[in-house]
């Protein structure tokens, strides 16, 4: 519990109406959830504007309100601030209300189109066996030390991530590693949260049917590096052409990584095989079970945080090289002898293009590449006929199937797919709606020496069909097919 006046302290504020002096016991900003004695945020959202449900939220106990505009009539009982921006204020009232938890902690922030969630939990899984007490928040799930939390989003609302934040504090964290996608940058969920670094990635063609343009998609990753204080660092990606965009006018210590170009922390791939990658990395080797060029950028900025955040260098490569892959990304799934089987979570052009370029690097004598994809319906429409093309390019046989079609019909997004493909690679492509029949399809059709790779869901165990989640997991539906095959 705490007073109006201190949870506001630091907020933009424009007018009040009523009295600061009153306990608020919780901070809710869905109507829904509103307790007596609350503090109700009505912010503007993409769907609804929460200005609609101040009386329900004051009718359920809320006894003060906050919101860019104030109604018309107002309650004697109830406090009534304006303020410049909902969003900002709800961020910076919930660090307030949960005592700032981030002042304790050091959180290091991952953005980017592919690669936030294995750099996320690679840095969590790196701290945890050196036997630093480390939080994660990630799209596959959020971790206090090790104990999981279940995740609903890539990132939580404000709300969400300041108590996670607080109960990491209390249970003796010093460090957080989290994604931050470019939605949440947007909607400002990270204000208020203090952040020790910031890393990009990197940035491809995702989310246009949110942020209208690439730019505007761009502008929204950057809105991260411009956060980040003087005491911070930002670390970017070099070989990709967007990374010195994301920390111009950035306030902290820029530093940056790179494979192919001259940088602070610079990585060379020595081997790249199924068996892992073998790189050099700033004058040391390392060995890693990971597989594919991709993971070589991801492991390279997870030694680059490291040591930024002040980790011996071969204290961290011993630790590094013997991490496993996060879930569901290109895990191998037990295939007939010869066979070799993988799933990624990889849902974007460039993301699918990576992992099939390093199949394509396995290939040998008659290997065929056989490939299992779909698309998520109400996203990015724009994607997929580019998901379709990227497939058949690198594939021999591809499946066209449903990823989480959610309130779409799948054979819609299917032919939204085939629009991009020609003649030629149409004669590749076979479509099946139902997923599961894909799956038991394409490993029926998978003979000795040949990949098959399943792209889109990777560790997800689940697909969302009219508002419904069904279980499904591509690692079990493509393990029963070889087993009843």
């Amino acid at each position: 519990m705490k007073l109006l006046k201190e949870i506001l302290y630091g907020t933009r504020i424009h007018d009040i109406v009523g009295n600061t002096h009153v306990a608020i016991e919780d901070i809710a900003f869905d109507s829904r959830e509103v307790k007596a004695f609350s503090l109700f945020v009505a912010i503007p959202g993409t769907r609804v504007n929460g200005f609609e449900f101040i009386e329900q939220a004051i009718e359920k106990g809320a006894t003060a309100i906050v919101a860019e505009q104030l109604p018309e009539t107002t309650q004697n009982h109830v406090t009534y601030v304006r303020v410049q921006d909902a969003a900002e204020a709800l961020g910076k009232m919930a660090s307030t209300f949960f005592d700032d938890p981030s002042e304790t902690l050091k959180i290091v922030a991952v953005t980017g189109t592919n690669g936030k969630t294995t750099t996320v939990s690679l840095l969590h899984r790196l701290f945890r066996s050196m036997d630093r007490r480390a939080g994660m928040l990630s799209t596959v799930e959020n971790r206090i030390l090790d104990r999981v939390v279940p995740a609903s989003h890539t990132t939580p609302d404000a709300l969400q991530m300041q108590r996670l934040f607080r109960e990491m504090a209390d249970a003796g964290c010093k460090y957080v590693f989290m994604e931050a996608s470019s939605h949440s940058i947007d909607q400002k969920r990270l204000a208020g949260t203090k952040l020790t670094g910031a890393v990009f990635t990197n940035i491809t063609h995702e989310h246009l049917d949110y942020h209208g343009d690439f730019n505007s998609y761009i502008q929204a990753k950057k809105g991260l590096f411009d956060a980040l204080p003087q005491d911070g660092f930002a670390l970017y990606n070099q070989d990709d052409s967007h990374g010195p965009d994301m920390v111009m006018d950035c306030k902290g210590r820029i530093r940056d990584y790179a494979l192919t170009s001259m940088a602070d922390y610079r990585g060379r791939v020595v081997e790249n095989h199924l068996g892992g990658l073998q790189l050099h990395l700033n004058g040391h080797d390392l060995y890693s079970r990971l597989i594919g060029g991709f993971n070589a950028y991801n492991l390279l900025s997870v030694f680059a945080v490291a040591l930024e955040l002040g980790m011996e260098d071969m204290e961290v490569l011993t630790h590094l090289s013997l991490l496993k892959p996060p879930a569901g990304r290109f895990e191998q799934v037990l295939a007939p002898e010869g066979i070799t089987a993988v799933v990624d979570y990889a849902h974007t052009p460039d993301a699918l293009d990576n992992v099939l370029k390093t199949i394509d690097s396995f290939r040998s004598g008659t290997t065929q590449v056989i490939t299992v994809v779909g698309c998520g319906g109400n996203r990015d429409k724009t994607k997929r006929p580019i998901m379709a093309r990227v497939a058949a390019k690198w594939s021999d046989r591809v499946f066209l199937t449903s990823d989480n079609p959610r309130d779409e019909e799948p054979d819609a997004i299917i032919a939204d797919m085939r629009a991009g493909l020609d003649p030629i690679e149409i004669k590749k492509c076979i479509a099946i709606s139902d997923r599961r029949e894909a799956i038991r399809m394409a490993a029926q059709l998978a003979a000795q020496g040949d990949i098959l790779l399943v792209a889109g869901k990777g560790h997800e165990t689940y697909q969302e069909i009219k508002g419904v989640r069904y279980e499904f997991d591509d690692r079990e539906e493509l393990l029963n097919a070889f087993n009843h095959a």
